[in-house]
């Protein structure tokens, strides 16, 4: 691909693949579990972007993991991780958590409420190198931090307070309220996948709403605006 050669592709939420049990109401951007689409199979190092609804007290028993950087990102509720490493932790909506499998890790997550359901997006990153030593790290960012602007939650390098991934990817979130308006220049020989959490966003005028993605290769500069509110996640890879 040139330099100059620019790729737009919207990827509609209406065509991820679907896991619907008693607990756990999954949508998959990507191929994953029983839903294959050859066409969906991944982008750049991004494996698995899974958008899952869990139930009150429910949640994935105790499986486990290896050569992956494994991110969740909540959007409502709390997620209670628990991991081989020793690590006990509850995630909260603003928080980015990574678990870099590595040569192998074993780890359960279940709602943390008994009341109250949980909504998470679990992402998966084909690390850079395979048999790492697992990891686990957690941070907070608070909402002032991803309000109206991007903020960077997780990198290779870790700068700026981000979690480490062991990938060449930057991962930025932003939560969008009436009226705000995003820009980013996304370099010619760089790739990003712009993902619709929340609400409705327009990119470069284009409506896009909640599971609604878009990948991009090549230099674009974006606009991201909403007139009623959103929450996206940027990821800008190599």
């Amino acid at each position: 691909m040139s330099q100059n050669t620019v790729t737009h592709l919207i990827h509609d939420r209406n065509h991820r693949g679907t896991t619907k049990i008693g607990w756990l109401d999954s949508r998959h951007t990507f191929s994953f579990g029983n839903f294959y689409d050859p066409d969906r199979m991944g982008f750049r190092s991004l494996r698995v972007i899974n958008d899952d609804q869990i139930a009150p007290g429910a949640g994935f028993a105790t499986h486990g993991h290896k050569d992956m950087e494994i991110l969740t990102y909540v959007l409502d509720g709390a997620l209670e991780h628990k991991d081989s490493l020793g690590t006990g932790s509850v995630i909260l909506p603003g928080e980015a958590q990574v678990m870099s499998a590595g040569t192998g890790i074993m780890h359960s997550e279940y709602n943390h409420s008994q009341t109250e359901a949980v909504h998470l997006l679990q992402i998966w990153i084909l690390p850079d190198e395979k048999n790492l030593k697992p990891r686990y790290e957690q941070k907070a960012f608070p909402i002032e931090e991803r309000s109206g602007k991007l903020r960077l939650i997780a990198a290779k390098d870790g700068r700026d307070g981000a979690v480490t991934i062991h990938q060449d990817v930057d991962l930025y979130v932003s939560v969008l309220n009436t009226g705000d308006v995003i820009n980013y220049h996304q370099q010619p020989h760089r790739h990003a996948w712009l993902q619709v959490a929340k609400g409705i966003v327009t990119l470069n005028g284009e409506e896009l709403r909640a599971g609604d993605a878009v990948q991009i290769s090549g230099e674009e500069k974006m606009e991201i605006s909403t007139e009623v509110g959103g929450e996206i996640l940027l990821f800008d890879l190599a």
